[in-house]
């Protein structure tokens, strides 16, 4: 999934502005993909939101701590969180196609060597059907199938619960608000309490030669 386009950006501006920027475009672009998600069957809105996750969570890694509020860093964890199950339920949608094609295969070639056994008979007798080469390989794939199906759907939900949960707890708005705070800037402490160091007066060099 090619990443939007960032607009805005000002090679003269703050870092933690245009990083703002940055992460608003990535926080679009995953919120996008609402309600598409919600779907069991969108397989590939599922995808491109684990990418764009994965592109929200990267830039926040970089920009959360010197440049945003605190609510960035929490953000960090829910998008990976995210991310994670994405990367789950994605790894069941690759995996469970190449296995039934793996299983297809196996099932043809014994329906195949059934065929050679018959030889010239009029019909199939059903016994030369069963114990074919690849018969506890193709029902061993269908066991994995079966597998990858009912933990894709178990992944589905944890993800609809996962996604209801960021919503319900404001994670959008909440992040929105983070990247436009900027850190209070660090003091050196005075040697008299917990206050700012004082700064010394800039002397001139005519001023120090008097």
């Amino acid at each position: 999934m090619k990443a939007r386009r960032v607009k805005g950006l000002d090679p003269d501006g703050t870092l933690a502005d245009n990083l703002e920027r940055i992460v608003a475009t990535r926080l679009d672009e995953l919120f996008s993909f609402v309600p598409r998600v919600r779907d069991p069957a969108r397989v590939k809105a599922l995808h491109d939101m684990r990418i764009a996750a994965k592109r929200l969570r990267y830039i926040l890694e970089v920009a959360a701590e010197p440049c945003f509020g605190p609510y960035a860093e929490t953000a960090i964890k829910r998008t990976k969180d995210m991310q994670d199950l994405l990367d789950e339920l994605h790894d069941c949608d690759v995996q469970l196609p190449r296995v039934r094609e793996l299983q297809e295969e196996l099932r043809a070639a014994d329906a195949l060597e059934a065929r050679v056994r018959a030889g010239d008979a009029p019909d199939l007798d059903p016994t030369l059907a069963s114990g074919t080469p690849h018969a506890e390989c193709w029902r061993g794939l269908e066991t994995m199938a079966i597998y990858l199906q009912a933990r894709r759907g178990l992944l589905f939900e944890r993800f609809l619960e996962l996604w209801q949960s960021l919503e319900r707890d404001g994670f959008r708005a909440r992040l929105e608000y983070a990247i436009g705070e900027r850190p209070s800037p660090v003091t050196a402490p005075s040697p008299e309490g917990n206050g700012a160091a004082p700064v010394a007066p800039i002397v001139s060099p005519a001023e120090d030669d008097d």
